[in-house]
């Protein structure tokens, strides 16, 4: 199999976390300059194939393997079926975010998730979930995100003054990386869930 091969199956079982750099040397043996070099072969592959549905997202050190953007009206209709409208648990981890801190960027989410969202921020916005709701006033005008009316169709809700308690994310240390998700998703239960849905990890 080839270094090619290898990494791009690598991207893609990675899924909406991405890999790093360093994983990758870790797990195949590859110098980062080596892996640089694929990484640029396969963008310039899949740039200039127009058959391609795919292009590598590149974020500081870590790397997504994303559908392209021109392909957001078909996968919108897909997430619209009732048998794929359902939320992964890195999804709903998003959204609790979201939905008690917006409008909020992403660096901001991933200060406290500890792990990268850039993925997952693009799934919820084709499915229409989030939304941006403006650019924060600071060095680089970083996007802000905020839920929608969407967002309350699905937990069935009226206003978000329905949301229910939550743990103070103020008070966490997030400064570490470390993510106290388990803090964060004990709150999973206390969402209203879709009439005659489960949420699942699609």
């Amino acid at each position: 199999m080839s270094n090619q091969s290898q990494i791009e199956a690598l991207l893609f079982v990675a899924g909406d976390e991405g890999i790093s750099f360093s994983a990758i040397s870790n797990i195949t043996g590859f110098t980062h300059p080596a892996i640089q070099g694929i990484i640029d072969h396969l963008n310039a592959k899949y740039s200039q194939d127009n058959n391609c549905a795919l292009e590598l997202h590149q974020d500081e050190d870590r790397l997504y393997l994303v559908t392209k953007p021109e392909l957001g009206g078909i996968l919108k209709k897909y997430f619209e079926l009732p048998a794929n409208n359902k939320l992964s648990k890195s999804s709903l981890e998003v959204l609790v975010i979201i939905a008690y801190k917006q409008p909020i960027t992403r660096i901001e989410i991933e200060n406290i998730r500890g792990v990268k969202s850039t993925s997952i921020l693009q799934k919820l916005l084709t499915k229409e979930m989030i939304q941006v709701v403006g650019r924060k006033d600071e060095i680089g005008r970083p996007i802000m995100y905020g839920t929608t009316s969407g967002f309350l169709d699905y937990f069935g809700l009226k206003s978000l003054d329905e949301l229910p308690p939550l743990v103070d994310f103020d008070a966490i240390e997030v400064e570490s990386g470390d993510a106290p998700q388990q803090m964060l998703f004990d709150q999973e239960s206390t969402f209203t869930k879709p009439k005659n849905e489960e949420l699942n990890h699609v």
